[in-house]
């Protein structure tokens, strides 16, 4: 399979999951095309904005940090992370900030266990 990128459907989420500002999706499969899982997008948040924390039951979610810097807080422990980091979250609640002075970008996919 195949997906062009005039295929692939964006969408921006005001205050996403109780954080703030616009965060804008680029959905690169639709979820009903994810084996064992349900996304897989491009993420950009903007400065100062955020991805309000959320838990991941029966599954595990990646953000693969494409430029810009962030805060995550995972199970309560906050740490901060840049372009080039992996945050892997598994079974537990966790959330995302913008901390820098431009647009924090992405690539979220979540799979199921």
């Amino acid at each position: 399979m195949i997906i062009r990128s005039n295929e692939m459907k964006s969408e921006t989420r005001r205050y996403m999951r109780g954080g703030q500002g616009d965060i804008s999706l680029l959905h690169y499969v639709q979820s009903d095309k994810i084996p064992n899982g349900r996304l897989m997008a491009k993420v950009e948040i903007p400065v100062n904005g955020s991805i309000g924390n959320h838990e991941h039951k029966n599954e595990t979610e990646y953000y693969i940090i494409l430029s810009g810097n962030g805060e995550v807080i995972e199970d309560g422990n906050i740490s901060q992370v840049n372009a080039g980091d992996v945050v892997v979250t598994n079974n537990a609640t966790h959330g995302i900030k913008n901390i820098g002075t431009a647009k924090l970008e992405m690539i979220a996919i979540i799979i199921n266990e």
